[in-house]
């Protein structure tokens, strides 16, 4: 066996074959269902002409079928792709292009904004659709159905041999608003996200067989929330999954926490990562709402994985469950994990901005000479990790260099973030200074945002900012300068947006300026915009 997510599986699902591995509403599968559909699923892959190395995108609300997906890729050697679900036709357009997807694995629901690009997409040629009840015609994409070609796969697991240098591919946000490619290699990836190293205690597994020895503990069940498309749901699933834990999803297409509540209720849940106030808060307020409804008693840790959620939702949780175990996790899809602050309400307070963590293996801050940064010197550096870090971003050298710098014959991980290093040697971090937006975990980059209103007719500038929201952290805020007399409303340019990014990444709030402060070589002024924004929202 290989440190190999694919092998770390198999050695699970051999383990405990009768344990119930997957719950995805209202699909159950035990540990050997699991890996016999997702050894079907490689082979039917194969059939469609996917080989080792290939990437194959996977575009589809949670369900088991992304799961069986993901796992059949790693057992042909090949690469799951994740596709954000929200993207319409020229997002989509060129993230298939820059992955240089082969095959497509996605809902039918999907077909038509899949078909409308599919022309300019010629390395895109095996399609497969999972069915949800849409109707949409598939022919247009010529998309076997997945339920046929599985059941007409083989289901023995005679796969060439695989690595621990196989690639593990997540893209995420990038810093000019096109999403990137993160390329790990399987072993590092599995040293950071997966369980090689535990968290806890900072001590790496010697083997890959150290780790799945853990199924003989008795089952967890985690809930992962969040859609699969980001890495914090791919990572409580699969790392799970190398444990022989039960994974239950949430498949509803937009949050509930009604439903959530439901799910803790009836699978008995004891851990669930969330992404900070945007899940937290209506959670703990339907709770407190209707507290008789839900029994919540399995609830073990509750972390925040992708957005720090704030002192007063977590003091709510505490009132209402004084035993709960409150963790901010932070990392990134470039560094993976960098440290974790479990939540103490008796703890006293520090002063100042940003969330203090204790750091992981191999986690530091550097300064602009990438010197390690001294502890309590008030020195604001860069978080950086070294050890199990990513390979490269694909198809990306230049940005490459810059993320992923040698310094002193050490490979750091460097996202960009800020952060300072306090006396007692944990790290606090203050964001990124490129203007960022963070709302709900999901990254949003004020460029991009500010080409789809300049893109309106009646727009002459913009400039996009982020501004607090009390449940999702920020919330996207423009400051605009109109053509001419005609001012647009908040709701035309949403749904001229809409028509060209996602929806969460639509302006939320609007003031219209008469001149747009520039500097003078033209870039935005954005801290001038925010006081705008200021102004006019209090």
């Amino acid at each position: 066996m290989e440190w190999n997510i694919a092998d770390l599986f198999e050695a699970a699902a051999d383990a405990v074959p009768e344990r119930c591995a997957l719950v995805a509403d209202p699909v159950r599968l035990t540990y050997a269902e699991l890996d016999a559909r997702a050894t079907r699923a490689a082979h039917a892959l194969a059939t469609g002409g996917v080989k080792a190395g290939d990437h194959v995108g996977v575009h589809a609300y949670n369900c088991a079928e992304f799961v069986e997906t993901m796992l059949g890729c790693y057992k042909l050697r090949a690469v799951p792709i994740n596709v954000n679900y929200r993207y319409v036709e020229n997002e989509l357009l060129y993230l298939f292009d820059n992955a240089d997807l082969t095959a497509l694995v996605h809902q039918r629901q999907f077909t038509p904004r899949i078909a409308a690009i599919r022309d300019q997409l010629p390395k895109l040629e095996t399609f497969f659709y999972i069915d949800d009840g849409s109707g949409e015609d598939v022919s247009v994409l010529g998309s076997t159905s997945y339920e046929e070609a599985l059941a007409a796969a083989s289901p023995e697991r005679d796969f060439e041999p695989r690595f621990p240098d196989d690639r593990y591919i997540l893209y995420t946000g990038g810093t000019t608003g096109m999403p990137k490619g993160v390329v790990w290699r399987q072993h590092d990836v599995v040293f950071t996200l997966g369980g090689g190293i535990d968290h806890a205690t900072g001590i790496p597994h010697e083997s890959p067989e150290s780790l799945v020895s853990r199924t003989a503990n008795p089952a967890m069940c985690t809930l992962a929330i969040a859609p699969l498309m980001h890495g914090a749901a791919q990572w409580a699933t699969l790392g799970g999954l190398f444990t022989g834990s039960k994974i239950v999803l949430y498949t509803k297409p937009s949050f509930s926490a009604e439903e959530v509540l439901g799910l803790i209720a009836r699978e008995k849940v004891q851990t669930m990562p969330i992404t900070g106030d945007a899940m937290g808060r209506p959670l703990i307020e339907a709770l407190e709402a209707d507290p008789d409804a839900y029994d919540v008693s399995s609830l073990i840790v509750v972390a925040s994985t992708a957005a720090v959620f704030s002192p007063s939702v977590k003091q709510q949780y505490k009132k209402r469950m004084p035993n709960l175990i409150l963790i901010d996790s932070v990392g990134s899809s470039e560094a993976g994990f960098n440290g974790t602050n479990m939540y103490d309400p008796s703890a006293p307070k520090r002063e100042g901005a940003g969330v203090s963590v204790a750091p992981g293996k191999d986690t530091v801050v550097i300064d602009e000479d990438g010197k390690p940064v001294a502890p309590g010197s008030g020195v604001i550096g860069k978080i950086a990790r070294s050890g199990n870090v990513p390979v490269e971003y694909y198809k990306d050298p230049e940005k490459s260099a810059k993320t992923f710098p040698v310094i002193d014959g050490v490979r750091y991980s460097v996202p960009g973030d800020n952060a300072m290093v306090e006396e007692d040697g944990s790290i606090t971090l203050l964001g990124r200074g490129s203007g960022c937006i963070n709302s709900g975990g999901e990254k949003i980059f004020p460029e991009e945002v500010e080409g789809a209103l300049k893109a309106h007719a009646e727009v002459f500038d913009a400039v996009v900012v982020g501004m607090p929201s009390e449940r999702f952290g920020q919330q996207v805020a423009c400051v605009i300068q109109p053509r001419g007399d005609t001012v647009p409303s908040l709701e035309e340019l949403d749904t001229h947006c809409r028509t060209l990014i996602a929806g969460y990444k639509v302006p939320r709030a609007l003031h219209v300026v008469p001149e747009i402060v520039r500097s003078p070589s033209g870039k935005p002024d954005y801290r001038w915009a925010k006081g705008v924004l200021e102004e006019a929202l209090s």
